[in-house]
C-alpha cells in the first residue's frame, strides 16, 4: 500500500515529461511557459505536504489520505479537458496538491511503525518499489504522446490515482496511535518553530532538498536537450530515463540492505561523497565536448544511484528529531523540498541553453550544497545527543 500511495505523485510527475516539448507546439507557447507544468506542479506538491502533515497528525493518516486523492482525481480530469494552457496549468496544480498527499503520509506511516534506524530501511524499499514508477513513467508517456497526443498521459494519471485510490479506501489502515490534541494556529506553529529550531533537522531537510534540486534541474533540461536540441523523438527520452531511475532503484536496495547496520549517516556520508566523480565528469564534458546523449545522462546514472542511497537516510534523520511531531517533520521538508525544487525548475528552465553547461553546473553545486548540509546534521545531531552537564 505505500508502495502504490507514494507512487502517485511521481507517475503524475513523470509521465507527462516526455511531451512538454509538444504541450508547447499544442498551445503555440514557448517551452519555459510549457515548464511551468513542472514547476507549478512542484508548488503545489510543496503546499500539499505542509498540510497533509499535520492534519494527518491531528485526524490520522487514513482520512487525510482519501481527501487528498480524491483531489488528485478531480485535479486529473481537469487537465485531461482543459482548453488552454491556463487551464491546464491550473488543473496541474490542483491535481499536484492532491496526489502528493501519498508522498507525506508515506513517510509518516514508516515513522509509525519503525524506530529511526529500522525507518530508514523500510523507506527504502518503499522509495525502490516507488522508483519504478519514474523508471517506467517516461517511456510510457513518450509511447502514448507519439501514438496519441499529450492528453493521453493525463488519462492514464487519471486511472493510476483512482484505483490507488479506491485500494486505499478498502485497504490503507490507521497507524496513528498518538494523535495531538488540536491544530490550532499558535500549537501549530509551535510545531513547526520547534522543528525549525533544530539545528539537525533543518540540515537533514536541507540536505535532502539539495539533492532533489539536483535532480529536478536534470528533470527539466534533460527533455529539452534530448528532443529539441537533438531531435531525439519523446520515447528515447523516456528510455534514456528510465536508466537514472534503475540506478536510484539500486541504491534504494543498498540503503534498505545496510541502513539498519551502519547507521543512517555513514550511509548518508557514502551516498553524497559518490556524487562527485559524475558530476565533475559531466561538467567536464560540458565544457570541453558537444552534447551527446551518453555525456547527458550516463553520470547521472551515478548520481540518481548516489541519491538512492542518501535520501531515506536523510529523510529518516528528519523525521525521527521529534516522533511525536512525525506527520509536520514530514510535511515541513517535503515542502523544503518541492518549493526549492520548484524553483530549480524556474531558474534551469530560463538559463538552459543548447548545451549541457547549465544544467550540469546546477547539479554539481547542489550535490556540493547537500554535502555541506548533511555535515551540519551530524554536528548538530552529536552536540543534541550529548548528556547536559
Amino acid at each position: 500500500m505505500l508502495v502504490g500511495i507514494s507512487s502517485c505523485g511521481p507517475f503524475a510527475l513523470n509521465v507527462f515529461l516526455p511531451s512538454l516539448p509538444r504541450l508547447a507546439e499544442a498551445f503555440d507557447a514557448a517551452y519555459s511557459t510549457a515548464q511551468l507544468a513542472l514547476t507549478l506542479y512542484l508548488v503545489g506538491v510543496a503546499a500539499g505536504q505542509l498540510v497533509y502533515g499535520p492534519l494527518s497528525d491531528r485526524f490520522g493518516r487514513r482520512p487525510v489520505l482519501i481527501v487528498g486523492l480524491t483531489l488528485g482525481i478531480a485535479g486529473s480530469i481537469a487537465c485531461l479537458v482543459a482548453p488552454s494552457m491556463e487551464a491546464l496549468l491550473a488543473g496541474r496544480l490542483v491535481q499536484a496538491f492532491g496526489a502528493c498527499s501519498g508522498l507525506v503520509l508515506a513517510r509518516a506511516i514508516v515513522r509509525d511503525l519503525h524506530a529511526r534506524d529500522r525507518a530508514a530501511s523500510e523507506l527504502a524499499y518503499v522509495t525502490m518499489g516507488m522508483s519504478l514508477m519514474p523508471m517506467v513513467a517516461p517511456s510510457i508517456g513518450g509511447a502514448l504522446d507519439e501514438v496519441f497526443g499529450w492528453r493521453a498521459s493525463f488519462a492514464l494519471i487519471l486511472a493510476f490515482v483512482t484505483i490507488v485510490a479506491a485500494a486505499s479506501f478498502v485497504r490503507c489502515p490507521e497507524t496513528n496511535q498518538h494523535r495531538i490534541a488540536s491544530i490550532e494556529p499558535v500549537q501549530l506553529a509551535r510545531g513547526w518553530t520547534s522543528l525549525l529550531g533544530s539545528r539537525a533537522f533543518v540540515g537533514y531537510t536541507l540536505a535532502m532538498t539539495a539533492n532533489t534540486m539536483a535532480f529536478f534541474s536534470f528533470l527539466v533540461a534533460a527533455p529539452y536537450l534530448t528532443v529539441s536540441v537533438l531531435g531525439r523523438p519523446p520515447v528515447e527520452y523516456g528510455f534514456w530515463f528510465a536508466g537514472c531511475a534503475l540506478a536510484y532503484l539500486v541504491g534504494n536496495y543498498a540503503a534498505g540492505r545496510y541502513s539498519q547496520h551502519l547507521g543512517i549517516d555513514r550511509m548518508a556520508k557514502i551516498g553524497n561523497y559518490l556524487t562527485f566523480p559524475g558530476t565533475l565528469f559531466a561538467v567536464a564534458w560540458a565544457f570541453l565536448f558537444e552534447l551527446n546523449l551518453t555525456a547527458l545522462f550516463v553520470p547521472m546514472f551515478l548520481v540518481c544511484l548516489c541519491h538512492g542511497i542518501s535520501q531515506p537516510n536523510l529523510i529518516a534523520g528528519a523525521v525521527s528529531v521529534n516522533p511525536r511531531l512525525a506527520g509536520s517533520a514530514s510535511g515541513l521538508l517535503g515542502c523544503f523540498q518541492m518549493s526549492l525544487g520548484a524553483m530549480t525548475t524556474f531558474v534551469v528552465g530560463h538559463i538552459q541553453d543548447d548545451t549541457m553547461l547549465p544544467v550540469t553546473l546546477t547539479v554539481l553545486l547542489s550535490c556540493s550544497a547537500a554535502w555541506f548540509f548533511h555535515r551540519v546534521a551530524i554536528r548538530a545531531a552529536r552536540t543534541d545527543s550529548r548528556p547536559a552537564a
